[in-house]
């Protein structure tokens, strides 16, 4: 973005009658994009606070994927775009933004060993979880699906621990295996209320998602202290575009101008932040604040699902609900402060 004009500092190529500027160099805009990409990180415990409080950011953004999704989709009863151009779509969406952004800030490609781990991110978050996530939304509620999620913590934790080498004291992972089992309980209570807990596919595309989603965080995360969270984010979605590009357009519906606004509007959200933006604060907060502990955020994924939920979708929101959620803050804190 080109600063202002100011008429105090004409340019020597200004209007010296009038005292306005002509407009601020293309590098001068290189030079201010960089700089933010690169400014000094706080050290030592600000940085692991700050780096909690980005995931809780993250989060937030990632938590309105879900009614925003439903929104998108439709449901079996109401269809509206479908799961497959909504994956495809959301995706292109990110990756126009990304090269557009990646052109600005003139960023250096990725070595070998950045582009596969930067693959593994892109099969995660890119193709498997999104494209998982609009199948099941088309017969689950939203509500539902984030209970379900709330599992991907601790998954994301499982894989940190592997995959990047980090260690946490027992208390820790007890912390985290409470607040999984809160929401689990939770989820048991309320899929009760709809005629049982069971097994569904939807159930096991959820389940899958969960998985792609934490492989895809880890090695996300794995390359952000070299490339800087908002060029990982950018370099997956921009590795993908020759292929999410060319489906997005193959799918594009022909009956586009039947489509409620608000689908239109949840696919918006979801290529712009939940596959984008959002990851600028996610990705940053899992390398400040350590992947396996900022995982541990997720926990109230669930719970403002349901409050995002509530406006958009209409579902309900009651004090069972509000009550699990407190106590799975309850553990989140407790399980930072175990650092």
């Amino acid at each position: 973005m080109i600063p202002p004009e100011s008429p105090a500092a004409p340019s020597p190529q200004g209007d010296a009658a009038s005292g306005r500027a002509e407009p601020v160099p293309r590098r001068h805009a290189h030079g201010l994009l960089r700089g933010l990409l690169n400014f000094q990180a706080p050290t030592g415990d600000a940085r692991l606070l700050f780096g909690f409080w980005l995931g809780v950011l993250g989060v937030t953004c990632f938590a309105i994927t879900l009614p925003a999704t439903r929104l998108a989709t439709g449901t079996a009863a109401d269809p509206q775009l479908s799961p497959a151009f909504v994956t495809a779509g959301r995706a292109a969406l990110a990756g126009l933004l990304s090269a557009a952004f990646l052109l600005i800030a003139r960023s250096p490609w990725p070595t070998g060993a950045q582009w596969r781990a930067l693959s593994l991110s892109m099969a995660g978050n890119v193709i498997g979880f999104p494209l998982l996530l609009a199948w099941a939304l088309r017969s689950v509620t939203a509500t539902h699906a984030a209970v379900i999620l709330a599992l991907l913590p601790l998954a994301t934790a499982a894989v940190a621990a592997w995959a990047l080498h980090q260690r946490a004291r027992p208390t820790f992972w007890a912390c985290a295996v409470l607040g999984s089992a809160l929401v689990v309980v939770f989820a048991w209570m309320r899929t009760g209320a709809y005629g049982g807990f069971g097994l569904t596919t939807a159930d096991w595309l959820l389940a899958g998602a969960v998985v792609a989603a934490s492989v895809g965080y880890v090695y996300g995360a794995k390359v952000t202290p070299a490339l800087g969270a908002e060029r990982v984010i950018c370099w997956v979605c921009l590795g993908a575009l020759p292929i999410t590009l060319p489906i997005a357009l193959w799918l594009w519906p022909a009956n586009a101008g039947d489509i409620r606004p608000s689908a239109w509007a949840g696919f918006a959200y979801v290529g712009t932040v939940s596959m984008w933006a959002g990851f600028f604060a996610w990705y940053r907060g899992l390398d400040w604040g350590g992947a396996l502990r900022v995982s541990q955020t997720q926990l109230l994924q669930p719970f403002l699902a349901m409050l995002f939920a509530w406006p958009l979708l209409g579902e309900r929101l009651d004090a069972v609900s509000i009550g699990f959620a407190l106590a799975v803050v309850a553990t989140v804190f407790v399980s930072r402060r175990l650092r």
